[in-house]
């Protein structure tokens, strides 16, 4: 028996609306991973990009845990010597929340140009508008809430 390796022709990519507002971080990125990566799909191969493409609304709103948000910090060096800038998770969910979502799924991505080309398919919103109607996308349900 011969295995099937999929082509581009043979994939077919849908759109994901997601809304994060309640959801626990982590587990909005890994299900947000597993549908860029196309895991969840029977052709999946980890050498062609069989993802869809996701929405992410209400980023603004996810749920992190108070002491995640004071410890957590985000590195990024200038590349100048001393020009190593840190910031904490609460100040960039206040400044950007768009960015702590993103980050999140980029660590949980292949680092090659597969991996940098299935994140240009994520598209996250601090809000509860987004400007993608037009590729009519499904909402995905996800019930990660953290039990009160």
């Amino acid at each position: 028996m011969r295995t099937f390796s999929p082509k581009p022709s043979d994939v077919t990519k849908a759109w994901h609306v997601i809304d994060a507002e309640g959801l626990v971080l982590g587990r909005v990125a890994t299900e947000v991973t597993a549908l860029l990566r196309g895991k969840k799909k029977p052709i999946f191969a980890p050498h062609i990009d069989t993802g869809d493409h996701v929405i992410v609304i209400n980023a603004a709103k996810i749920d992190v845990s108070v002491r995640k948000l004071a410890d957590k910090e985000y590195f990024r060096h200038s590349g100048y010597p001393g020009g190593l800038r840190t910031e904490s998770m609460e100040h960039l969910l206040a400044r950007h929340p768009e960015r702590v979502i993103r980050l999140a799924v980029r660590g949980m991505l292949p680092k090659n140009r597969i991996g940098r080309a299935q994140l240009k398919k994520l598209k996250i919103y601090a809000g509860p508008e987004h400007p993608h109607a037009a590729q009519q996308p499904q909402p995905y349900p996800l019930t990660s809430r953290r039990p009160a």
